[in-house]
């Protein structure tokens, strides 16, 4: 009796094609479930806050930069003040000819502006946790809320809380407390650079929402 070869081998191939569906389906029985965050899962979050808020520390440099040329002030007026923590009032000097370091004052403002985006990644954690947990549901306008209400708390406890006495007591010069003093920093101005960087990482807030990994179904045999 002649055989059909051509039946057999669609035969033998649909086998194949079962041996290696069966294969896979104790693979994944062994190997068990893949892990998947239940709940808040608040290390994805402050590392999501933490890549953020360097672009919400870029955005709120800008505004203070734009805002002070208006002011016919130099456009690096915040770097200087924010300056005065690790250098007194000898940071007040910078880029006005009165450098009394080795290290040319444009190279100590840049390094400056490094600090300060550092301390943006740094605050941007706390500032995209608060808003995973209280405004992950909501929309835009609740997202600003949330980020201005955490944003004027940090200003608030940072700046009154933290370095109205810290600074005088580390760095020596008068009146010691430059960052505060509204003579050199406004409030209005650092409560504006807070609020300019927490609405920012509340518009990026889309770009660091967690989504889980969905295997895709495989196709039937």
């Amino acid at each position: 009796m002649a055989i059909d070869v051509e039946a057999k081998l669609q035969e033998l191939e649909a086998l194949k094609a079962q041996v290696e569906r069966l294969e896979n389906e104790i693979t994944t029985a062994r190997s068990g479930p893949g892990w998947r965050a239940t709940g808040y899962y608040s290390a994805y979050y402050a590392t999501a806050g933490f890549l953020l808020g360097s672009l919400g520390a870029i955005v709120s440099l800008l505004f203070n930069v734009v805002g002070a040329w208006v002011a016919g002030k130099s456009p690096l007026e915040l770097i200087r003040v924010y300056l005065t923590f690790p250098l007194g009032e000898k940071a007040l000097q910078l880029t006005q000819g009165q450098n009394t370091y080795a290290v040319n004052d444009r190279v100590i403002l840049a390094f400056g502006c490094c600090l300060y985006l550092a301390t943006g990644m740094l605050l941007g954690i706390p500032v995209y946790m608060a808003l995973a947990r209280f405004a992950a549901g909501g929309g835009l306008i609740k997202r600003l809320v949330v980020a201005s209400i955490v944003s004027l708390l940090i200003w608030g406890i940072m700046f009154y809380g933290i370095l109205s006495w810290l600074q005088p007591l580390l760095v020596e010069g008068d009146p010691g407390n430059w960052i505060t003093n509204t003579a050199y920093l406004p409030w209005w101005v650092a409560a504006a650079t807070h609020l300019v960087f927490g609405w920012t990482v509340a518009l990026l807030y889309p770009l660091g929402e967690y989504r889980p990994y969905r295997r895709l179904a495989e196709p039937a045999a």
